[in-house]
This record gives C-alpha cells, structure tokens and sequence, in this order.
C-alpha cells in the first residue's frame, strides 16, 4: 500500500477541493444543482481518487485510479473556466487565481506521475 499523504499530486489536489469549496459559496444560488454541484464533485473526486488508487495493491490498479483523477481534475479545469466566462468568480479574482495556477500545477504533476509509471 501506498501513502496518499506523501504525494505531491494529492497535496494539490486536496488544496484545490478546499478552495472550489470556498469559491462555489458565492455562485449564483440557482446553480447549486447545476455547475456548483458539478464542480464540487469533481473537486473531491481528484483527491479521493489518489486515495483510492495508493490503496489498490496492483501497480494496475494505482494507475487506473490516477488517470480518473487526471479526467476528474481535467473536468474541473473546464467547468471553473466556464464559471469564470460566466463571471461567477467576480468579486473573488485573487483566489481564482490562485485555483487556475494550483490547477495548473496539478495537471503537470499528475501528468508527470502518470508517464513515470509507463
């Protein structure tokens, strides 16, 4: 087995499911079963799917559960740049930053631990 917490990838992740967490609060509230829902899910799904795949016990496994991570987090860096043209991050410009460049960082990183199991 595998610890999670050791992961560059799933330290990122984590900070980037808080922070979408602490960004959808101010989404319109007629979009909390719309993007917002959407979104979140894809948020916790990252990280938990890093979780899921360190405790699998084939190299086969693992892998599998980072490249969902890798589409759930893929997922996520469209459906937050939407929410940005739809201007639902107006009034929270510095940490919509801060999540574009954490998401950013993500995808390097994953991608990275992806190839390197190849």
């Amino acid at each position: 087995m595998r610890d999670h917490t050791k992961l560059k990838a799933f330290e990122i992740a984590d900070d980037i499911a808080l922070s979408i967490y602490k960004i959808t609060r101010n989404f319109p509230k007629e979009e909390i079963y719309g993007i917002t829902a959407q979104i979140r899910r894809a948020a916790v799904s990252v990280p938990s799917n890093i979780v899921e795949g360190c405790a699998r016990s084939t190299q086969i496994e693992y892998h599998r559960f980072l490249e969902m991570a890798y589409g759930s987090l893929r997922e996520m860096d469209y459906q937050f740049n939407l929410s940005g043209r739809l201007e639902f991050t107006k009034g929270n410009e510095d940490l919509a930053a801060i999540i574009r460049v954490k998401l950013i960082e993500a995808q390097k990183v994953l991608a990275s631990l992806l190839k390197s199991m190849e």
